[in-house]
């Protein structure tokens, strides 16, 4: 073998240790990539200059307890609006949130905020037998960091728009009610969290409805995580 093919195969040699570990390593860790960042969705208060952050609430949970801001801080969490008797696709958003816990399922300070947009009729006892149904449906529910809340309607639906989600009531809309479909992202410091898509466009929201989304967002969860450990300085694209 002459010198010349000698060094280009100790080149490419030399290339290979070098780039496949590398390769190797991001993809086990992908999720955890301390280089990246979340989003900041939503803009800042003009008054203050503070990014926007999830209004003053308080609500009950199908225990019974009062579950508000103060409960939920320091916890990484994820929110969705639905209601009990809802027909259509508040029982997929359920699963998809059921599938999402159970992926995280061993990671500390991850919580789940489900609202119902019918207080009229979703008590804590409802909840419950809501639960249950859903457990009945191989709905694998994990009720130790998972609060369904109620509370004052009004409440409810204004503390909808700082999730930058809509609900109303709707006589023609399945059950009655309409409401996003969405999961948001929200971190320990109570903002809206959002990855970006293949385009390098801000998500904003998680379709709660689509199985891949929820991929997105459990890998995005991770990145949130990761955030805390290395702390960077966030780049607002939203």
């Amino acid at each position: 073998m002459s010198l010349k093919i000698k060094s280009i195969t100790s080149v490419v040699i030399l290339t290979l240790l070098l780039v496949v570990p590398i390769t190797i390593y991001s993809y086990l860790t992908k999720g955890f990539n301390n280089f990246i960042k979340l989003e900041i969705v939503g803009e800042k208060d003009p008054a203050t200059n503070n990014d926007h952050i999830i209004s003053g609430f308080s609500f009950i949970n199908q225990h019974g307890n009062t579950i508000n801001n103060d409960s939920m801080a320091g916890n990484i969490y994820i929110a969705d609006f639905f209601f009990t008797h809802c027909p259509s696709i508040c029982p997929i958003m359920t699963k998809n949130m059921a599938y999402v816990q159970k992926k995280l399922s061993v990671y500390p300070n991850v919580r789940f905020l489900s609202h119902t947009v019918d207080p009229n009729n979703d008590t804590p006892e409802r909840f419950m037998q809501y639960v249950d149904e859903m457990r009945n449906n191989n709905v694998a529910i994990d009720l130790e960091n998972w609060d369904f809340v109620t509370g004052d309607k009004d409440e409810i639906y204004d503390i909808a728009k700082s999730y930058f989600v809509n609900v109303s009531p709707d006589s023609l809309a399945p059950g009655g009610f309409l409401h996003s479909e969405y999961f948001v992202l929200i971190d320990k410091e109570g903002r809206v969290r959002s990855g970006v898509d293949k385009n390098g466009n801000v998500v904003g929201v998680y379709d709660g409805t689509n199985e891949a989304q929820m991929k997105d967002l459990i890998n995005d969860v991770k990145v949130l995580m990761a955030e805390y450990k290395r702390p960077k300085k966030t780049k607002r694209r939203w």
